[in-house]
Formats: C-alpha cells, structure tokens, sequence
C-alpha cells in the first residue's frame, strides 16, 4: 500500500451555508428544505461514549463501502440513498428510523455480556425468541441464521433484547412491517454472505437500519456491510481456528480501542493521547477491509486544498440562499 498523507483529514464538516445541522458522534448531518438529507462521514472515531481521534480516509472508506453494498442489494431492499455528490458524502431521503434494530447472525459469536455466545456458554438455549440446539462449538455456524432484534435506544440508553412476538404486541412494529424488515434482513444478509465467499471473506453477522419515508415505505439507511456494522472473518484460517477454539482470523478494526483498554479504564481514566503510528496502522485497516471486501482498489480523492474545502465546493448547489 502506497505511504498515507496523515494530513489529509476531516475531523468536521460544519458548514455555515448549510440549514438545520445535527452534529453526531462520526457524522455531520444537514436537513435540508425539500426534505432531504446531507449525511458527511468524518474521519472521527468513537469509543468508550468519546472521541478518540481522527483517522485520515475512514468517512470516505465507510462512505464509499456502504455505497459498494447499497448499490449490489438495491433489488432486495429500497434504500435512503439518493445520490453521492462527494466521496464523504451522501444525499438521501429523510427517514424515520424504526425502534428496532435488526442484527443478523449466522455464527455462535460475539464477546459482549448479551452476545449469543457468551449466553449459551452459560446454558442459554432460548435467545430473542429463538431455540438453539445443545453441543455447538464457540464460532460455529448456526443451523441457519436468526435475527436478534434489540430495542432502539433513542435516549441514551441500553438496548434491549427482543423477541419478533414482543416487537409486534407492543407495538414497536406492525406485523407487516416486522415481516417485511425481517424477510428484507434475511435476503440482505444471504447476499452479503455470497459476495463476501468470493471474496475468501466470512459475513459473521451484521446489524440494519431501517426507517420509513413521509410516504410509510420501509426504506434501508445508515450504512450496510462496513466492517463498523459487521463482523468478517478471513475464510481460509477459520476451520483451524473453530478446531482449536480459537477466535477465527478478522480484520482487527479495533487496534486503537486495544491500544486505550491496554492503558487505561476509557470510563474512568484520561485517555493518553493516541501515537502517530496507531493512526496509521487503524487508516490502513479500513482500507485493507475495503479492498478485502470489494475487490476493488480504494481511490482517494485528495482534490481540494483540504477535505472540507472539497466538500464544500461540491455541496454549494445545496447551499441556502
């Protein structure tokens, strides 16, 4: 891989000219007056409820890989995407995100205290409505994939698990909407699970957005497939790592997360100020992820005198007047 320019960051795109700004913890968002959305990836990354630091080329990586799967699943599932007037950029209808989020898992897995893993190491068997056979190996694959829905936490607070009975009789979802984001889920996470095989790539399991436009359609949003929403594994160490019970190799996307908890408690502590090289080696990691996944070199575009500078020449048509 060619040698990064570190300086070529965007660590915000705020914009006078633009209305109606929503600043999030990766993205800088604006309403716009016809009813659309500007959505900006930054180079921010967050963790531990903060931000970390900056890493040159992540919004647009993210942007142009969501933009790499949008563009395969459109026949599968409508999405929220309008139009792409910049690598970091993407122009979509306004939608209201549904209260639940929709997790698809084809893999005993995960490392989190409510992941399906650590609960059938304790003896679960019944999980978000679903009933697992006994004798299954830590990352072994499922008999087929099941969706985990989790409540949507709006205010701050902690997901919780839910069952597709639960969803419906309190009315999270109707029972046509549940059927058509489940089905829809399924579908998407089948065609992931295919291109990412050509690619010697595992689609472990991944989590969807979806929310309806003014119209009631079920639209897919936010971002589909990155390695920020999924889990992969490298396909060809996975059958020596499930026979020595080992974590199946992945693209370690968490290497500045690592660097933090190996230094510090992130709730409790300052955290240190991230080294030069971490940057680096976690910039390298999101394009090596995209290159992995799609087959495609990754081409930055490094116009303009900075990111931002390019990013506002390219959305002066949406400027207010």
């Amino acid at each position: 891989m060619p040698k990064l320019d570190l300086s070529r960051t965007l660590p915000h795109a705020r914009i006078a000219e633009l209305p109606n700004p929503y600043f999030g913890k990766v993205r800088d968002c604006y309403d716009l007056p016809d009813g659309t959305r500007l959505l900006i990836s930054s180079d921010r990354i967050s963790a531990f409820d903060q931000i970390l630091a900056v890493i040159p080329w992540k919004g647009q990586v993210l942007t142009q890989l969501a933009r790499y799967w949008f563009d395969h699943t459109g026949d599968i599932a409508a999405n929220h995407v309008l139009g792409y007037p910049d690598p970091n950029v993407v122009h979509c209808k306004r939608v209201t995100i549904l209260p639940v989020e929709i997790v698809v898992r084809g893999y005993l897995a995960g490392t989190t205290s409510t992941s399906i893993l650590t609960q059938y190491k304790t003896g679960a068997r019944q999980m978000y409505g679903h009933t697992l056979p006994d004798g299954l190996r830590d990352n072994e694959a499922l008999p087929q994939p099941i969706i985990t829905p989790t409540s949507k936490a709006f205010d701050g607070g902690h997901d919780e698990p839910l069952t597709a009975a639960e969803i419906v009789k309190t009315g999270l979802l109707t029972p046509a909407q549940w059927d058509e984001v489940s089905a829809k889920a399924l579908a998407l996470f089948a065609r992931g699970r295919k291109m990412a095989a050509k690619q010697g790539l595992i689609l472990v399991d991944t989590k969807y957005e979806f929310g309806t436009d003014e119209a009631g359609n079920i639209l897919l949003a936010d971002e589909i497939h990155t390695p920020d929403s999924s889990r992969y594994w490298i396909a060809e160490g996975y059958e020596n790592a499930l026979e020595n019970g080992t974590r199946p190799p992945s693209f370690d996307k968490d290497v500045i997360r690592s660097w933090v908890v190996a230094r510090c408690d992130p709730y409790k502590d300052k955290i240190p100020d991230i080294p030069l090289e971490m940057i680096e080696k976690t910039a390298q990691v999101y394009i090596e992820a995209f290159e992995a996944i799609t087959g495609q070199p990754f081409l930055p575009d490094a116009s303009g005198e900075t990111p931002l500078a390019r990013i506002r020449t390219n959305l002066a048509g949406f400027f207010t007047p």
